[in-house]
This record gives structure tokens, sequence and C-alpha cells, in this order.
């Protein structure tokens, strides 16, 4: 009874332990402050001027020739994107794009990832590096080039296909030919290597169960890559809405590409050449609301069979 009594006067007695002095905080702040100070600037700096003048509006007096005044519009920039005709058409066409090209350019990417991860795959680092080589050549760069072999007289592709690849109802997919081609290799990295991270362990058992390859690959890989799928999914629909070079260079070369082919192109000619910044704006704004609606609802869409395919 005394022991214990005299710890307890010792414990109430005892000075308090030293606090140590928060210097991995400090460190951590310092190392991040760089990446802070560029985030704030050419992030949310932008991003808050450009909602700033999506609220305005610039009028002239005097038959356009007086001096222009700038005037607060409220939600009237918005009011005229939803009736703008040639935004919805853009956005039309995207969403058509985006519901083939999509699906398509992962399916290849996810084949390509399963062949190179096959036991019985050789040269691996060479198709590798060459399936990721059209994603290294710019974006322009590669529209450039294939506007090339669209050209009626020009290219040898032309007189061995009974279609014009630059015709009203062909371009969209002459189009979605180039972002295809330069993004399965992207895609089939990121899958690759979520393939890469799967224990081996998981194949040992399934060839002990005398499962085969193609079993292997539907019921052990494509369930554990389906985080990755998702991920390049939603990187291909931010895409898709972000489309830009390929229209721009093929508008150069044929009329059924007009400049508002798409909605970024058609913020581009409001802002530019109507001289219209506050409408221009509310279009770019508005077509990232829409990419960010679009990437939540496939994301919970995705969940959804997921958790189905898991209680089933």
């Amino acid at each position: 009874m005394a022991t214990i009594q005299l710890e307890a006067e010792q414990r109430h007695t005892a000075p308090p332990p030293r606090r140590r002095r928060p210097t991995s905080n400090r460190a951590a702040g310092i190392f991040l402050a760089p990446f802070a100070v560029l985030f704030v600037v050419f992030f949310l700096v932008p991003i808050a001027y450009a909602v700033n003048e999506s609220f305005y509006q610039v009028k002239r007096s005097g038959l356009g020739f007086g001096t222009p005044e700038r005037v607060f519009a409220g939600l009237d920039n918005f009011a005229a994107v939803f009736a703008d005709g040639s935004f919805m058409n853009g956005i039309g066409r995207l969403l058509l794009f985006g519901l083939v090209q999509v699906p398509i350019m992962l399916g290849l990417a996810l084949v390509l990832a399963l062949l190179l991860d096959s036991a019985s795959a050789r040269f691996k680092r060479l198709f590798r590096l060459t399936y990721f080589l059209p994603y290294a050549v710019p974006g322009v760069i590669a529209a450039i080039v294939w506007s090339f072999l669209y050209t009626p007289r020009i290219s040898p592709l032309a007189d061995l296909v009974p279609f014009d690849f630059l015709s009203d109802s062909v371009v969209l997919w002459s189009m979605a030919n180039i972002v295809t081609w330069t993004w399965v290799g992207f895609n089939m990295l990121v899958i690759y290597a979520a393939l890469q991270s799967i224990p081996t362990s998981l194949y040992e058992a399934a060839d002990l169960d005398g499962a085969g390859g193609w079993k292997t690959a539907w019921y052990i890989k494509v369930p554990l890559v389906r985080p990755s799928l998702v991920l390049t999914g939603v990187f291909s629909i931010i895409g898709t809405l972000q489309l830009f070079n390929e229209p721009m260079v093929l508008s150069r070369i044929t009329p059924a590409v007009g400049k508002d082919y798409t909605p970024l192109m058609r913020s581009l000619q409001v802002a530019l050449d109507n001289n219209d910044y506050g409408q221009g704006t509310a279009i770019a704004l508005m077509l990232a609301v829409f990419a960010a609606g679009l990437s939540y609802l496939f994301i919970r869409l995705s969940a959804w069979l997921t958790a189905r395919g898991v209680n089933r």
C-alpha cells in the first residue's frame, strides 16, 4: 500500500515531459511552399479571374463606335450559353464522339496490356515502347500528319477506301482515329502498371485450379485493374470534352469542320472573333462543370457496377 502511494506521489510531482518542437511539420511546410505558391498563382487565381469575368459584359453605344463600358451582367452570359445553338451542337458531337471512341480506345489499351503481361509474350520492352511512341508525338503534329493522310490526291489511303475522310459524315470519326492512335499507348501503360502490381500467388493458385490464360485474364486480371480502367476512363472523358487540336487542324483543309465545331473552339470564336470575353469565359466554365458532372457520374456508375458484381 505504501509503495502504491509513493508511486502516485512521484507521478504527481514529476515534471511534465518536454514536447518536441514540430520540426517535421515545419520542414514539410518549407518543401510544400513552392508548390502551394505556384498552385495559387497559376491555378486558383486564373480560375477566380475567369469566374469574375463571366459575370460581366462589354457594351458599346453609338452603333458600336462609342467607348466600351464594362457592366455587371449577372447570369446573362450563362443563359446565353444554353441558348447558343453552336455550343449545344458541339456538346452533342462530343457526346457521340465519347460514346464510341472512349470504349474502343480503352478496350484496345486493355487488350495490349494483357498481351504484354502474358507469360508467353516476347520482346516486351520493344512492344511497350512501340505502343507508347504515338503519345510522345505532340498532338498538333499528329493531327497535321494525319491530315495529309486524309487529304484526297495526296494521301496513299484516299484511293483505297470508298469514302472521303474529310466529309461531313466521316470527319468526326477521322478525328476519333487520331485521338485513339495518340492515346492508346498511354492508357496501355497505366493498365500495364496495374497488372504488374498483381501478386504472382494469385496466378499460381489459378494455375493449380486449372484456369487457362483466358479465364485468368478475365476473372483475375481484369477485375483487379478495374480502378485503373476507371482512372483512364475519367481522363478520357475530360480529354474528350477538351477536344481542340484535331478539329482546329482539320478545319484548315475541310469545310466540314467550322470554327465552332467543338465547345472549346466556340469559346475561342466568341472571345476573340466576337470580342465577347464574358460569354467566352462562361462557355469554358460550363464545359468544366459539364466535365466534372460526367466524370462523377462515370465514377458512381463504375462503383455501382463493381458492387453489383461483388454481390453476385
